[in-house]
């Protein structure tokens, strides 16, 4: 489908930067030890309860698998598992599970394989639900092609700087869309012969694949990072969103800050919040992907909302002999591949790299 001139596929997968062409090239995940993301729960273990919080490291392997293989020591079935979220594959991820607690003792503190380890385990009150994160804190080592990561480093420094103090485009990740858009390509076939799992990642891909095009159409007139007559804001790293007024110097300033940001659409029922020449554009974004957009709401999605841009905290970098270390902490929900590709044209290697 055609949405304004670009199919979906290429606002899912090839939106526009705001920064500008990447300033060099660098390779990323020539190893899983060069891409480690921690969970940050933002919340403290209950201390008692029927379920067990195991905090896991994983190194290559799906975030699914992992959660299977629990559900066999824990002797639950693989829906009684709970995690966050999922998390890419080829990376050493540590990231928080929960299983029911088992009627037999598991020492899980010696729970270990080549591809994960229980690093934690305690009790607690509750499944863990999607999204019960605070964030997710990042080492990214990019190579340099040339073994430069003196010259790579400094290359790199400009562009850090300015995303530190404006931030990326909040994009959904190519992640969401499966392999090639395969999510997206899936979605044209009728959801009752898809299985629950393939049914959500398809719902995902089609409201992910609107809220990236009504992005890209604001990075391009420049209005991503500021806001507009009839936007709704909300606070950083936070859910409630609230109707802005765009001529208020206060909220001005604290957007300037990078404390509140415009948000753009997930789709569902009805129409956006929005009001004047942004809910103009969100409804003609929304017909363009009539059918992704028809998708949520026969599923019986609300409309929600998603902030337009992503903060990147505590950004800092190092340089190694070849590579140069990022470090940074982003929001729950966010990706790091829309940091990188602000930076560098990323020199492929051979796998998969996600979930």
């Amino acid at each position: 489908m055609e949405s304004g001139g670009r199919s979906a596929r290429e606002a899912a997968l090839a939106p526009p930067r705001a920064h500008g062409q990447p300033v060099t090239k660098g390779q990323l995940r020539a190893h899983p030890e060069d891409f480690l993301v921690e969970e940050q729960l933002g919340f403290e273990p209950a201390g008692s309860g029927q379920h067990l919080l195991l905090k896991v490291r994983k190194r290559d392997a799906n975030t699914q698998w992992v959660a299977r293989e629990l559900a066999k020591l824990a002797g639950c079935r693989p829906f009684e598992v709970g995690f966050a979220g999922l998390k890419d594959r080829r990376a050493v991820a540590v990231q928080w599970f929960s299983v029911p607690r088992p009627r037999t003792e598991v020492n899980w503190l010696e729970v270990s394989a080549q591809d994960f380890a229980v690093i934690e385990a305690h009790a607690h009150n509750r499944k863990l639900p999607r999204g019960a994160l605070a964030g997710n804190r990042f080492t990214v080592r990019i190579r340099a092609p040339d073994g430069d990561g003196a010259h790579l480093s400094a290359a790199l420094a400009p562009r850090l700087a300015a995303i530190g103090r404006g931030g990326v485009p909040n994009y959904f990740g190519p992640q969401r869309f499966g392999h090639d858009g395969a999510n997206l390509l899936r979605g044209r076939e009728s959801l009752n012969n898809l299985r629950r799992e393939e049914r959500g990642f398809v719902l995902s891909a089609a409201r992910s694949v609107v809220f990236n095009a009504v992005l890209a159409e604001r990075v391009a007139d420049g209005s991503w990072q500021h806001l507009l007559e009839g936007d709704l804001a909300n606070l950083d790293g936070r859910g409630s969103v609230f109707a802005a007024d765009a001529a208020d110097p206060t909220l001005t300033q604290r957007c300037e800050r990078l404390q509140i940001h415009p948000t753009g659409p997930l789709w569902g029922a009805g129409n956006p919040a929005t009001l004047a020449r942004v809910l103009e554009l969100e409804s003609r974004v929304g017909a363009w992907f009539a059918q992704e957009s028809g998708l949520c709401v026969a599923a019986g999605m609300a409309q929600e909302r998603r902030s337009l841009r992503l903060a990147v905290r505590e950004l800092e970098s190092q340089a190694e002999p070849d590579a140069c270390v990022l470090r940074f902490r982003l929001a729950r929900g966010s990706f790091a591949s829309v940091v990188l590709r602000e930076l560098i044209a990323d020199v492929p290697v051979t796998g998969d790299a996600s979930d």
